[in-house]
This record gives C-alpha cells, sequence and structure tokens, in this order.
C-alpha cells in the first residue's frame, strides 16, 4: 500500500472511494449532520437521503457504501459511535474497516476526509496517523502461499481540504514516519506468518543479515558451537532435541542519534515451533505454535523501524531461537541446566521453554552490552491471555520510569499493556530445591507473574520491562472476531509500533 497527503478536498479528488466519518445520531436527532455537506453534495442528495431513512446511525462499525451519480466513485460512510467515546483507536478501526469493506470490490485508490476525522479531542496528527495504521494493517494479508487473491485497496491519500492546509508541514512529517512503522509492521508480519518448515532459527539469522546490509545495523549470529562456547546451556537445552534446525542467538546493535547515548536492549523469545518437547502439547491448535516466534520476530521489525527512523537511543536487539520439539537429545523434566550469567535452572515442564531461552539472551544483553534499561517481547504464558485477554499485553517492571513509558507509548501506538505486580511471594515461588531457579511450579496459580519472577533473575540491577504477548501475538479465526480489525488473520507483529513509538520519544541521553 502507498499513502500520499493531498490539499484538495476528497470528493474532488479522482479516487475510486471517499472515506468519511459521522458520529452516532440521537434517537430524536432529524436534522442531516452539516459535516457530511461535501459529501452529500457530490452524491446529490443521496447521503442525505439515507440519513433520513435512518439508514445511516453512525454506530461503531458501521459501514455505508454509496455509488456516486457519476457511476464510477463510492462514498463509504463510517459510523465513528457517541463523541462522548471518540479517540484515535475509534479511527484506526473505522479505517481498517473501510479498507476491507472495499476489498474484492474493484476500488484500488481510498481518499480519507481527514477533517471529518479531526473532532472530540483528537489532533489532526493523531488522526493521520491513526487513519494510516488502521488502512495499512487492516488491508494487510499474508499471501505466500495463495495462488489467488482478491483486489485490494493499493493506495489512500488523505485529504486535508481547507480545513487542514495550516497543518500541512507537520502533517507530511507525521505520515512519513507512520507510514514507515506501518510498512515494518507489514514486512514483520510476513516473517512472523512463516511456517516452522521455512522460518529456522537459521531462516531468522538470514532476515537479519539481510536488513544489516540493507540499514547498516551491525549484525552477530551465534550458532551451536559457539553457543557452547558462551556457556548458554538453557538455549541449547531447548534447542537441542532439534537436529535439523540447531539453535541461534541473533544479535543486531543499530549505534543511534549519539556514540554515548542511551542503549535500550530489545529482546525476544524465537521459538521458530513449540511442540512441548517432551512435555508435549495437545494436538488442537499446535500448528499454531509457529507463532512462538513472535517475540524474536518483533525484535526484527523494532531495529528495522529504529533504523529507518533514526531514533535517538542506541538499540541492541537480541533474538533467541530455537525448536522446541521431542528427540533422543531433547532435554527432560528434571535436568539441571547452567545459563550464560552462571545461574542455574531446573527443569520441570520442558513446555515453559521460552524463559529458559531467554535467561541466556537477558544474560548476555545485560553483561556484554551494558543498556540503560531492557525490554523483553515474549508469547510467554497462557496465563496472560487468561487474566487479559486477547488484545491486551502484559507488563511486568522493575522500574517505574519505564513502566510509564512505555504505557503512555502503547496509549498512542494502540497497542495496548496492562501494568501487573511482582512480589516476593511470586519470586518464592519459582526458588528451587536443587538448583538457583524452576521453570515451573507445582501450582497452577500467577503463571504471568511467576514467569516474570524467573525472568527477572537474569538481568541483575538493569532497568527491566517485560512484555507478554501471547494473545494479541496472533488471531485465529475465533479470536479475530472480537479483537479490532487491523489485527489481521495470523500474526499480528504486536510490540512493533509500541516500542518504537517508545524509542521515538526517548532521549539521546
Amino acid at each position: 500500500m502507498k499513502a500520499s497527503l493531498e490539499r484538495r478536498e476528497a470528493t474532488s479528488a479522482g479516487s475510486d472511494a471517499v472515506v468519511t466519518g459521522v458520529f452516532e445520531r440521537g434517537e430524536k436527532e432529524t436534522s442531516f449532520p452539516k459535516s457530511l455537506a461535501k459529501e452529500d453534495a457530490v452524491a446529490k442528495g443521496l447521503l442525505k437521503a439515507a440519513w433520513d431513512r435512518r439508514e445511516i446511525r453512525g454506530r461503531r462499525r458501521e459501514v455505508t457504501v454509496l455509488h456516486l451519480p457519476d457511476g464510477r466513485r463510492r462514498l463509504v460512510v463510517l459510523g465513528l459511535g457517541a463523541r462522548s467515546g471518540f479517540d484515535a483507536e475509534v479511527i484506526r478501526r473505522a479505517a481498517a474497516d473501510a479498507v476491507r469493506t472495499l476489498k474484492g470490490r474493484g476500488a484500488r485508490t481510498a481518499s480519507f476526509r481527514l477533517p471529518a476525522f479531526v473532532q472530540e479531542g483528537v489532533t489532526s496528527e493523531s488522526a493521520l496517523r491513526a487513519v494510516v495504521d488502521g488502512a495499512y494493517l487492516g488491508g494487510y494479508e499474508f499471501l505466500r502461499y495463495r495462488s489467488t487473491t482478491d483486489g485490494a485497496v493499493e493506495e489512500i491519500a488523505l485529504a486535508l481540504g481547507d480545513e487542514l492546509l495550516r497543518d500541512e508541514t507537520g502533517l507530511r512529517e507525521a505520515l512519513d514516519e507512520e507510514v514507515t512503522v506501518a510498512e515494518t509492521v507489514v514486512w514483520t508480519r510476513d516473517i512472523a506468518n512463516l511456517p516452522a518448515d521455512t522460518a529456522s532459527p537459521e531462516r531468522l539469522a538470514e532476515e537479519a543479515r539481510q536488513l544489516g546490509k540493507e540499514l547498516g545495523i551491525k549484525v552477530t549470529v551465534f550458532d551451536e558451537g559457539k553457543l557452547r562456547e558462551m556457556h548458554c546451556g538453557g538455549i541449547l537445552a531447548v534447542g537441542g532435541g532439534s537436529s535439523a534446525h540447531p539453535p541461534r542467538m541473533i544479535v543486531l546493535e543499530y549505534p543511534g542519534g549519539s556514540r554515548r547515548g542511551r542503549t535500550v536492549a530489545v529482546v525476544g523469545k524465537g521459538i521458530t515451533f513449540d511442540s512441548g518437547g517432551i512435555s508435549i502439547k495437545p494436538a488442537l491448535h499446535m500448528s499454531e505454535m509457529k507463532f512462538d516466534k513472535s517475540g524474536a520476530v518483533a525484535v526484527l521489525g523494532i531495529l528495522r523501524a529504529a533504523a529507518l527512523l533514526k531514533v535517538p537511543p542506541r538499540v541492541v536487539g537480541v533474538m533467541a531461537c530455537a525448536e522446541n520439539v521431542p528427540s533422543g537429545t531433547s532435554y527432560r523434566p528434571g535436568d539441571v541446566v547452567r545459563t550464560y550469567n552462571g545461574k542455574t535452572i531446573e527443569v520441570l515442564n520442558t513446555d515453559a521453554e521460552g524463559r529458559v531461552v531467554l535467561s541466556d539472551a537477558l544474560g548476555y544483553v545485560v553483561a556484554e552490552h551494558h543498556p540503560d534499561e531492557v525490554i523483553d517481547l515474549a508469547t510467554l504464558t497462557s496465563a496472560q491471555v487468561t487474566a487479559l485477554g486477547d488484545d491486551m499485553a502484559g507488563l511486568v517492571s522493575t522500574d517505574d520510569r519505564l513502566a510509564s513509558g512505555l504505557l503512555a507509548a502503547a496509549r498512542e501506538a494502540g497497542e495496548p499493556l496492562w501494568r501487573m505486580p511482582l512480589t516476593d511471594y511470586h519470586r518464592t515461588l519459582v526458588k528451587s530445591e536443587v538448583a538457583d531457579v524452576r521453570n515451573s511450579i507445582e501450582i497452577p496459580t500467577a503463571g504471568m507473574l511467576t514467569a516474570s519472577a524467573f525472568l527477572e533473575n537474569f538481568v541483575g540491577s538493569t532497568p527491566w520491562a517485560h512484555l507478554d504477548i501471547a494473545g494479541p501475538a496472533y488471531t485465529n479465526e475465533q479470536t479475530r472476531k472480537y479483537q479490532p480489525p487491523y489485527m489481521s488473520h495470523g500474526a499480528t507483529a504486536f510490540g512493533v509500533r509500541l516500542v518504537s513509538r517508545y524509542l521515538l520519544q526517548s532521549p539521546k541521553a
């Protein structure tokens, strides 16, 4: 998809569809909204007629498509709901609904009338960013293995009209930035959606190497031999069952805006396929375990966005990649493994493997790169989904400033987080009788928080935030009914927009 900014009115543009919005009408409201006057003029009264017949009510998720009298264009009217609940997220979802509705209808271009969405405390910049997000992400499809597809919207225009011409300079900058992020999310989704027979740990390493060549990012790949030298017993244990696809630790370094600036480390769980290992999962939904690499692939996307946007801090990304399958060389319940920072893990459940690979990645980046703060992303626990659902990630952090920054970025990006507690109760639960920590506990309680308590052992005193993205990292036929329309089927690349926004707002020092 492409996006552009236009000075003229959307109604006078030559696009296949004109997209506008309207708030929900009251039960006794009869007068036609003045905000739709320009649209009704090009519709020759058809829009007002539909309003008068109450065929348009302005409710959220309501999409009305009218064919204009010129016989070529369409008018798409998006319901924005009540004014009291209007925000950028409403626009983001409405824009996704628009492009999804136009799919397969022969509309290649769409012009959004931006002033229609700049109301009730939403600035022109916020509205523009939300439209770009919704259109790009809502129009996404994973097409690598499809032989045919329906036609879709390929270009969108953000039409300023007379009302927003004064904001043109700032909006052009915002458009360039948001398109970069949206395109990166689409790029990330394409990798995250690859099946396990293609997206092996080595394939992810190749993706990182290619990205490094394109954008000048330093990339280092540690193979199983080097991992043994580094005493990365966690990632080697998890990946030990797959001789066909051995583990890799992939490190990407973006130098940042200042040689002596802050360093932010982002670490991702990259289980390219998770069968559960010896503690094997049920067959139902196991095909979705190709998405267990979503945290690591998000790190790849974050580094891409950081380099393209030239964010101020130095950013170090670490992808801990392994395939967790059962074999004669798999790690077993009862094993004890020693990790990069010397701490030992008692393995009680081989399906609690994400925290085991992250132990080496976190220990490595803290010891070798001395970051000012560490953020990890992982599809770590089903407990996160139970607690928060499929559209919100859990946040656990040892640093209030870092947590506040991520929560603020989450609100702006439309990738919601909820901060959860971490107490000595959770820390006690992960203590082991035979090792420093254990990777599972015997009681089914506080799973997201005990996993966080486990990870805390590998970051030392460095400010740290853990994002459990198990719910919003991907959608299936069932969950997509309830998730936002821009969360397309399959991988969502959750975390890329959020962390990219956080890095953009971060100072150099």
